[in-house]
């Protein structure tokens, strides 16, 4: 069987600006939520491709991308791989260009702070130029929308629409059948100057695809989770334990740990007279004593001692400790520690 190269475009050159603190230290797509990090997940979203076709994975990385591809490399050394660097970032629009000279045939566009679940296997039988997956939601004011016509086909995106009929929200997972054809497009998008705030966004571009005659369709998901804030990633830890992260029956019983599931704790990690659950990661190399986690997320070596925590997310290597106190509280004062 002949085999067939499909592009895919992970563009990660953002700040990550909503995830601080924690993208100080490392790009948002290194954040642990369920047991791996949001990268991880993603790249599980492509195992479903279809036989016969070859995955070539091309990374657009910035600040910190030297941590993408080390872990790519340790974590992932079978995918062939390209990095390009996003110094300024200037949009979507813009990081695709910058990647041009691995772009041809089919590809695949993924943001990288959004997950999704998702067969990709009608690829193998895909007729249309392109596919934008979208989820119905209650209110499509606040995401960007693809507008179709009677036969399903899209007809524009708009970004933030003040009208509430069109509720396909866009999730950030595209296919284009020829990526020559997108690269065209971005190039006319920059030469019209079609951006908004400094930033070439990937819709404009598809408009002037669409404009030209593109025939796109729209794909359907039922889970669409959000990692892009400590909140969202909290609550899609929640998901993702829910529907196959839990490892409470592979783990060892010890009478003075209680486990309440679903939890993902790594077998490395060690836990004693502690309370865990539910819904808490706990990563590689951490050490939980005396505490009471629930609902929260501690990434790789991680330490917690004689703690409460609940929806919390706690960095790598981070430290909580807590050692008794003096209070003097007066009437009707209330105390949380």
């Amino acid at each position: 069987m002949e085999q067939i190269t499909l592009k895919v475009v992970i563009p990660m050159a953002g700040l990550g600006t909503r995830l601080r603190p924690h993208t100080w230290s490392k790009p948002k797509q290194l954040v642990s939520v369920a047991g791996k990090n949001v990268l991880d997940h993603v790249l599980d979203s492509l195992r479903t491709i279809p036989d016969g076709y070859n995955i070539e994975l091309v990374n657009i990385v910035g600040y910190l991308g030297d941590q993408i591809e080390e872990h790519i490399r340790s974590h992932h050394p079978d995918l062939e791989v390209h990095y390009v660097v996003q110094e300024n970032p200037c949009g979507q629009s813009h990081a695709l260009k910058l990647a041009g000279e691995y772009l041809t045939g089919p590809m695949l566009v993924v943001f990288a702070d959004t997950l999704i679940e998702t067969d990709l296997s009608f690829l193998a039988n895909e007729s249309s130029g392109g596919v934008a997956w979208v989820k119905p939601v209650p209110d499509p004011r606040r995401f960007g929308v693809a507008v179709t016509d009677e036969d399903g086909n899209v007809t524009q995106l708009i970004e933030k629409p003040n009208e509430m009929k069109n509720n396909l929200a866009v999730v950030g997972f595209y296919y284009f059948q020829e990526a020559a054809d997108l690269l065209s497009a971005i190039d006319e998008q920059m030469a019209r100057d079609i951006q908004l705030k400094g930033e070439y966004y990937l819709a404009d571009a598809i408009n002037i695809m669409l404009e030209r005659g593109l025939n796109m369709r729209t794909e359907k998901v039922d889970i669409w989770l959000d990692a892009g804030t400590p909140e969202a990633l909290i609550e899609t830890n929640r998901y993702l334990l829910e529907n196959g992260h839990d490892n409470a029956s592979q783990l060892e019983q010890k009478s003075n740990v209680v486990i309440i599931p679903p939890v993902y704790i790594h077998p490395t990690a060690q836990v004693r007279r502690s309370i865990l659950g539910p819904y808490v990661s706990i990563g590689a190399g951490c050490r939980v004593e005396q505490s009471i986690i629930k609902d929260s997320i501690l990434e790789d070596e991680a330490q917690a001692t004689g703690v409460i925590l609940e929806d919390s997310l706690v960095g790598r290597r981070a430290q909580l400790n807590r050692r008794a106190g003096h209070i003097n509280a007066g009437d009707n004062t209330v105390v949380t520690i």
